[in-house]
């Protein structure tokens, strides 16, 4: 049986448990269909679960038909002996019921984000250009649960469908009328409440978008709090998050009306189908169509029918916030990398091109590159390790004064998702064309990404620390030597990062390096690339948090640690371009002149200016 934890083969060869994306009704049953065996085993012991509900009033009849009536005690004895039994059955089948259901919940829920994590990393930095942050941790997290309660209810009414088939056909044994209205009447019941189901699925729909963005807005919170500290933003942004806050109190509301709508012509209907079994039953009494003990049985069917009813109502309701969840899952499943695989491998100690700029990268060479726009630069970094261009300081600057003037939040969130959809149809239409950054002569496009990821590293300012031991923070898949790490440790200048810790590489480190200093962060960065040992590796400003004491001594051993490895550093600083085998200036994102840094310093003015400006800012620090 599919059991726990879930084996889901997805985004492989595996077309047979590859999720169904085409629509959310789609996705949905896909997520039945998956584990169709515990959905079996579940609707089998929910039909086991109902059928005491469902067979007590008949039994009770007999009983008090065939046995306290005319006085047989023996046969009272015999049906109220099968009663209990049957009702023994049930609180057994019961807890068989509760089993299956938590596990075929929790392998919805787990499945799920398994899918989303693989497609997290199967996209990479593409990610942020396709949702939200905030929308993928909401799939992760409450739309998953919503599929396993989905899931549950499912299985749960064809348990219930089954029982109602039995009832339905003992009340048809018993009175043929009766039996026909109930298998009229529960129908066109059910089919009462669509109408209002249109209604819920909009208002829940809007709630879940909501609730998606505020999500994404206490994340930007939590993330850059330092930063809104240091400029006095806590207010503006908290200001902002409480207003969107209540957009999604009153949004849920809503949902929540519509919701309550559903439930209440859930029991009203539910109550009027019993109130007129009762009556028509009653009827059927007087007119001696019916004994005392059959009559006591339909009225027991008409209260039993009730749940089934009310479990119809429920997965109506259920699925309703499927299909919600389902589309927002779907649009994350369905985002695509926007360029094609090749399938050569990257040659050993390429000689890397941009046609961009003009820069040429040689094997093993300490290159630096120095720009007087630092974005230029960092694009640069990006199309070598073959990234999508990121959002520009100058915008992200943009957006956080937008931001903090507390001027038009909606506008600027729609800006947001208008550039995003923007880099989406952008990154579609470029998918198969060349790369713009050759490797021996041959595009980018034409090399298996596994081979691009594995020979060049990009290390840049966005490189975060995860949660876990100082250990795993420099060398995650743990496959170097204490000595290799502490060599890299030494040329990024972290070994007083390494002392601090109050228990050395068993230290624990939090997420994002909360509790180091920018500096530390940026120095153990340093290592864990260095670490890595790549046969390219670029880094972009690798010293722009630490003093120049620190500069200096990183400077003077990461030439000596990458000697005859290739080595692209983004940076103005003096001390590392002193260190280059050759530098290559930008002018306008462009080459305008390569050299030694003494060359360029001697002969190019508006190089001198730049570096200049690094040595000025050096004295600032």
């Amino acid at each position: 049986m599919h059991d726990f934890p879930p084996r889901i083969d997805a985004y492989t060869r595996a077309e047979t448990a590859r999720p169904d994306t085409r629509s959310p009704a789609r996705f949905l049953l896909w997520t039945l269909r998956v584990q169709g065996d515990v959905l079996a085993a579940l609707a089998v012991a929910g039909l086991a679960w109902f059928l005491p509900s469902a067979l007590s009033p008949y039994l009770l009849g007999r009983t008090i038909d065939a046995g306290i009536l005319v006085g047989d005690w023996a046969a009272t004895v015999g049906w109220a002996g099968l009663l209990a039994l049957v009702i023994l059955v049930g609180a057994a089948s019961g807890i068989v019921m509760h089993t299956f259901a938590v596990r075929g919940w929790l392998i919805s829920l787990y499945g799920t984000q398994k899918l989303v994590t693989r497609k997290s990393v199967q996209l990479g930095h593409v990610l942020n250009r396709r949702l939200p942050t905030g929308e993928v941790l909401s799939i992760s997290s409450s739309d998953s649960d919503i599929f396993g309660g989905t899931f549950e209810v499912v299985a749960r009414a064809l348990g219930a469908l089954g029982a109602f088939v039995v009832v339905v056909a003992l009340m048809l044994s018993t009175s043929g009328p009766l039996g026909l209205v109930v298998l009229i009447a529960a129908p066109v019941l059910v089919a009462a409440a669509t109408p209002v189901l249109h209604p819920l699925n909009a208002a829940q729909s809007a709630e879940r978008t909501q609730n998606s963005e505020l999500t994404s807005m206490a994340a930007d919170i939590v993330a850059g709090l330092r930063i809104l500290r240091g400029i006095g933003g806590e207010k503006t942004f908290g200001d902002n998050y409480a207003v969107q806050s209540q957009r999604v109190r009153r949004l849920g509301v809503t949902a929540g009306t519509w919701q309550a709508v559903v439930e209440t012509l859930s029991v009203l209907l539910s109550g009027l189908l019993l109130v007129i079994l009762v009556w028509l039953g009653s009827h059927e009494m007087m007119a001696g169509r019916l004994t005392l003990g059959q009559l006591i049985s339909f009225v027991g069917y008409a209260i039993f029918m009730v749940w089934p009813l009310q479990t119809m109502f429920e997965v109506a309701q259920k699925w309703v916030r499927g299909l919600v969840s389902a589309r927002k899952t779907i649009a994350l499943l369905n985002a695509e990398l926007p360029w094609t695989d090749g399938d050569t491998e990257l040659p050993a100690r390429p000689v890397l091109h941009d046609q961009v700029s003009g820069v040429r990268v040689e094997p093993g060479e300490f290159l630096v590159v120095v720009s007087a726009d630092p974005d230029a630069s960092a694009a640069l970094a990006d199309r070598l390790g073959r990234y999508l261009p990121t959002v520009t300081a100058s915008e992200e600057k943009a957006e956080d004064d937008d931001e903090l003037k507390g001027r038009a939040a909606r506008r600027a969130r729609a800006e947001k998702e208008r550039r995003r959809a923007e880099a989406a149809r952008s990154d579609a239409e470029a998918a198969g064309r060349p790369w713009g950054v050759t490797a021996d002569g041959l595009d980018y496009q034409h090399y298996t990404m596994a081979s691009l990821r594995e020979r060049i590293l990009v290390s840049d300012a966005g490189s975060q620390l995860f949660a876990g031991t100082f250990q795993q923070a420099v060398d995650p898949l743990g496959a170097h030597t204490r000595e290799q790490a502490e060599r890299a440790l030494r040329t990024a200048s972290a070994e007083d990062v390494f002392e601090s810790l109050p228990d050395g590489w068993a230290s624990r480190i939090d997420e994002k390096g909360r509790g180091l200093s920018g500096g530390q962060r940026q120095r153990v960065v340093l290592a864990r690339a260095l670490l890595a040992d790549p046969e390219v590796l670029v880094l972009v400003e690798p010293t722009s948090a630490v003093d120049a004491h620190t500069e200096e001594a990183i400077a003077g051993r990461l030439a000596d640690h990458r000697r005859g490895r290739t080595t692209v550093v983004m940076t103005a600083s003096p001390l590392l371009v002193h260190s280059a085998d050759r530098v290559a200036f930008l002018s306008d994102g462009r080459q305008s002149a390569t050299g030694t840094h003494e060359q360029l310093l001697a002969e190019h003015p508006e190089y001198r200016a730049v570096v200049n400006r690094g040595m000025e800012d050096d004295d600032d620090d």
